[in-house]
């Protein structure tokens, strides 16, 4: 699944190719992808003009006139690409945005895991998920203190409490087995019972992590491109992700893969501690 670092690399490659651009007709190949009324959908983005895209976590919101905004979230392998509208259709092209100029905006997903949403611009925190979320990281409410209060009241595995998008918003598989090595955090550590200094340890990785990873464009590792169908960079310095039975960086300790509520998660046995 896109990360925050990677869904920024979208929000930031998707807005020069279509910022601007007039919506002339509206293709649903496969409605379900469109969570809100389909036929509302189809009759009010016509005519509309995508003014600017933002984004919260792993949400994008797309920025038209009249007040309108779609919110988009690529799950697993949703992407968008920019084609000409008579271009053929890929198969996994499930929905067609037609411009006035000709061009089409095509959002493409093997799994069809992909949801949007047409909301009024502003109530994103009423209407959808985006108002069940925590603070983004290196956002002034990710601060430290309140990382610390919030793992103290927290009972569950770390490894689960960082993936609950609750707790902080965009992290995923990857960006998780990273900082916990980084932090020589064992990632079935109860998140109550972690040290004071562990937990700002992996506070300051968390915030670095996703700041650099950003940088490099994201992450790709299966499926990931980005608007211009470019992979990222993070993926070059992976320490962990993806290296189970390799070496660990720090020690030469064989890393070891197992099952945390049904995710993968790769850690080194020697350098992370478990706290319980």
């Amino acid at each position: 699944m896109p990360e925050m670092p990677e869904v920024e690399t979208v929000r930031r490659t998707l807005l020069p190719l279509v910022k601007g651009k007039t919506i002339k007709k509206v293709i649903l190949w496969y409605p379900k992808i469109v969570a809100t009324d389909h036929e509302k959908f189809l009759s009010e983005l016509p005519g509309k003009k995508i003014i600017d895209i933002d984004r919260y976590a792993k949400y994008l919101l797309i920025r038209l006139s009249d007040n309108l905004t779609i919110v988009s979230h690529l799950r697993m392998e949703g992407k968008y690409h920019l084609t000409a509208s008579d271009a053929p259709k890929d198969k996994h092209d499930h929905v067609e945005f037609i411009f006035t100029d000709q061009t089409a905006l095509r959002y493409n997903d093997v799994r069809k895991f992909g949801r949007m949403q047409l909301i009024l611009t502003g109530t994103e925190r009423q209407t959808t998920g985006i108002g069940k979320l925590g603070p983004e990281p290196n956002s002034a409410k990710f601060s430290t203190d309140y990382f610390i209060n919030t793992l103290s009241r927290r009972k569950k595995n770390i490894k689960n409490t960082l993936l609950d998008q609750t707790v902080v918003a965009g992290l995923g598989n990857i960006y998780v087995d990273e900082t916990l090595w980084q932090s020589d955090i064992h990632p079935l550590s109860v998140a109550n019972k972690i040290p004071v200094d562990k937990v700002k340890k992996l506070h300051h990785n968390i915030n670095q992590t996703i700041n650099i990873a950003t940088q490099k464009r994201g992450t790709t590792v299966h499926t990931y491109l980005d608007a211009n169908g470019n992979i990222g960079g993070y993926q070059k310095m992976l320490k962990v992700y993806g290296h189970a039975g390799e070496p660990c960086p720090k020690c030469g300790t064989e890393l070891e893969k197992i099952k945390v509520s049904g995710r993968g998660t790769t850690f080194c046995p020697h350098c992370q501690v478990v706290y319980q």
